[in-house]
């Protein structure tokens, strides 16, 4: 339930379109719903600006379709974040127009427009190919909140003229994700050469003494450069949120 929804809902009972009875029974659940494995927050778009979104892994396909279910009935559009092949291939059969992206294990189901409201565009940085998976988490996560996302891809530290080659995009960008494993140098990097808030991400992606993202952690929170924040490891969707909070201010 968002704003919109709740003015027009206002409107329609000042203009006798609905009676007050009716209302009340819609606004009765504006808090959140308790349907006994999750409490579905419809409050959420009203008090942080975004709906609620799942977090898929753990959960069972159909404890995800009935949360879904609930979200609909506010005509909210819905964001899954680690939803595996299985319950994609079910929840596909009960839901219309729903997206799976395969790479990132994001689902989207849009049952009506996203209006752009970031102020500026979001670049999103990987290091290397096998870094796109959560780069593209993150990504998705930040067009489905609302923003303009370009991707540079494939840019780390060992080519370091592949991302110099992008200066021009990148310095044009409000917000810039930097994604990488391995050492975890990228963000770093690109902290040095913009003057917007660079988000780092680290990813698992690394051989053993990488730790399963750990030393690309580690590197990053001791980061010489200024204006750096640093989400957990293989964490898109917490660095994409983040992103767009900061291009609405």
């Amino acid at each position: 339930m968002d704003k919109k929804f709740l003015i027009d809902m206002l409107n329609k009972v000042k203009t006798d379109e609905i009676d007050i009875d009716t209302a009340a029974e819609k606004l009765s659940s504006i808090s959140y719903e308790d349907i006994g494995y999750a409490k579905v927050d419809h409050h959420r778009s009203l008090r942080n600006g975004y709906p609620e979104v799942i977090y898929c892994e753990g959960k069972t396909k159909e404890q995800i379709a009935g949360i879904m279910e609930k979200l609909l009935e506010k005509n909210s559009n819905i964001l899954g974040t680690r939803l595996n092949e299985e319950s994609y291939e079910y929840l596909k059969g009960k839901f219309k127009d729903l997206e799976y992206h395969s790479m990132s294990r994001v689902m989207t189901l849009k049952v009506k427009e996203i209006e752009i409201k970031g102020k500026g565009e979001i670049a999103v940085v990987t290091a290397g190919t096998s870094d796109m998976y959560v780069a593209e988490e993150a990504a998705i996560t930040a067009e489905f909140l609302g923003n303009k996302v370009i991707r540079i891809y494939d840019a780390g530290v060992a080519g370091i003229h592949r991302l110099l080659s992008k200066q021009d995009e990148l310095r044009r960008c409000r917000v810039v994700i930097a994604v990488a494993g391995m050492e975890g140098a990228l963000p770093s990097v690109l902290g040095g050469l913009v003057e917007v808030p660079v988000i780092a991400v680290p990813t698992s992606v690394g051989y053993g003494a990488n730790f399963g993202g750990l030393s690309a952690l580690l590197t990053m929170l001791n980061s010489c450069a200024s204006g750096l924040s640093v989400v957990n490891i293989d964490n898109g969707f917490g660095a994409g949120y983040l992103a767009s909070t900061i291009n609405r201010l």
